[in-house]
């Protein structure tokens, strides 16, 4: 039994070597030192020669070559894309914004009896969702149809594609991320694997601080908590941002939506302190999508042939981007102007003017007087009077006097009564609480 025990000991011993070299195949290796263990103790009861026991019993030691990884190429990268139909949209115009650039999946769409029904329901204003890889292949395309929880799935498995109807019963879920700006916020959050309809909130949350146009920063940081609507575990659509948090420039701000009467309606975003974040006026005209901005702070004449003073924001966009106002106001005019071509000029709160010049056309229906809320559509970027280019030329006037629209203070909204402010830190901790799993010094602790 003295003998027993010894070798005993010395296998124990190597067992815990190997495991402190090699931690990865230490249980498989476990596995045959017990059976072998087993294997001696029956030899040790059945046979009474020491001298057999001796020659039977080796020390095997093999390398396990570690497991494959997989490889993925870039085109294997899925991403989530979504849009709305807009008016005057067609089916290939709607893939073209969603990135989809893939024939195969158009033809489909065209021929494939079931997917017919999204030419006769291509209505304004429904949400598409779309899963596609970096080189624009179609992987699902989640169309909603105008029979309540009910959507069009288009998806690719195993290399083809398949079109089907589905009753949609929606699970809510809480979703926690953060990145970083590098190139632009779609990118970051593509690369964050955040949704395109989350990514235009935060730009509608904190629009009226950050110039999302021209004013984001490489190393600029965002986290944030949002629903989403899924189906059998598949991203329906995005839902609502409960908390966010962006840095731009080394200054960071911060929201927290609390819904202030609790029907879902009335609700808003606000600062930790209860402050509201909806501004009188947004910093910039833009609808911000997947387009490249740039400003001209020179500006040459090219009728006067000089060097004038430029006292406004040049945006540069395609011809067709939308246009919106920046504040609630009334048309004091639309029409069209020497150097401004077509223009609308909009009055607010008494003393305070906007301008919005060198538009392709102007929304349907706007006339002088009319009134007109923040963020409503009024026309559209186009080249018109003196202009070389595409570009929408935005003046902020107060009292008729030309003010930088990105550096002016402007005025905030009504802040929250004492019980509604009780109520808001009720509910703002849990989800600040949630920002923070996310913040850079916390995600550099668990790295």
């Amino acid at each position: 039994m003295c003998l027993m025990n010894n070798i005993k000991s010395k296998i124990l011993a190597q067992l815990e070597r190997f495991r402190v070299v090699h931690p990865g195949p230490f249980w498989a290796s476990l596995g045959v030192a017990g059976i072998s263990m087993f294997g001696m103790v029956a030899a040790f009861g059945t046979s009474p020669s020491t001298v057999e026991i001796s020659i039977a019993q080796q020390t095997v030691v093999e390398q396990l070559a570690p497991a494959p990884l997989l490889t993925l190429s870039q085109n294997d990268e899925v991403f989530v894309r979504e849009d709305h139909v807009q008016r005057g949209d067609s089916v290939a115009s709607l893939l073209a914004r969603l990135d989809v650039q893939d024939d195969e999946a158009f033809r489909f769409l065209r021929s494939n009896p079931t997917t017919q029904i999204i030419f006769r329901q291509l209505r304004p204003g429904k949400q598409i969702t779309a899963h596609v890889t970096r080189d624009g292949s179609l992987q699902t395309l989640i169309y909603p149809l105008n029979a309540p929880e009910r959507a069009l799935f288009v998806e690719r498995r195993d290399g083809q594609l398949y079109a089907s109807e589905r009753v949609l019963p929606l699970e809510t879920e809480v979703q926690i991320k953060s990145g970083e700006i590098r190139y632009s916020l779609f990118g970051a959050t593509d690369d964050a694997g955040i949704p395109d309809g989350i990514a235009t909130q935060m730009v509608e949350i904190f629009g009226g601080d950050i110039d999302f146009h021209r004013g984001l920063q490489s190393g600029d940081r965002f986290s944030v908590v949002y629903e989403t609507l899924n189906h059998q575990g598949k991203l329906i659509r995005s839902g609502r941002i409960l908390a966010a948090e962006f840095t731009n420039a080394g200054k960071t701000y911060q929201a927290v939506w609390f819904d202030g009467e609790g029907n879902g309606r009335t609700g808003s975003y606000y600062t930790p302190e209860g402050k509201s974040l909806r501004k009188a006026f947004l910093r910039s005209p833009l609808e911000f999508s997947r387009i490249s901005s740039s400003f001209t702070s020179a500006r040459f004449h090219p009728v006067k042939l000089d060097w004038r003073a430029h006292k406004g924001i040049d945006y540069a966009a395609p011809t067709g981007t939308k246009v919106k106002s920046t504040a609630d106001g009334t048309v004091e005019f639309v029409g069209t102007q020497n150097g401004f071509g077509r223009v609308i000029f909009l009055r607010h709160q008494g003393r305070y003017t906007t301008v919005y010049a060198h538009l392709s056309r102007f929304a349907t229906g706007l006339r002088k007087g009319q009134r007109v809320a923040q963020g409503e559509l009024i026309g559209y970027v186009g080249s018109t009077g003196w202009a070389t280019g595409p570009h929408l030329h935005y003046e902020f006037r107060v009292n008729n006097v030309q003010q930088n629209p990105l550096s002016v203070a402007l005025p905030t909204a009504v802040p929250l009564n004492k019980q509604q402010l009780a109520r808001f830190q009720g509910t703002a901790a849990t989800h600040l609480a949630q920002l923070k799993l996310v913040a850079p010094r916390n995600l550099a602790l668990l790295d």
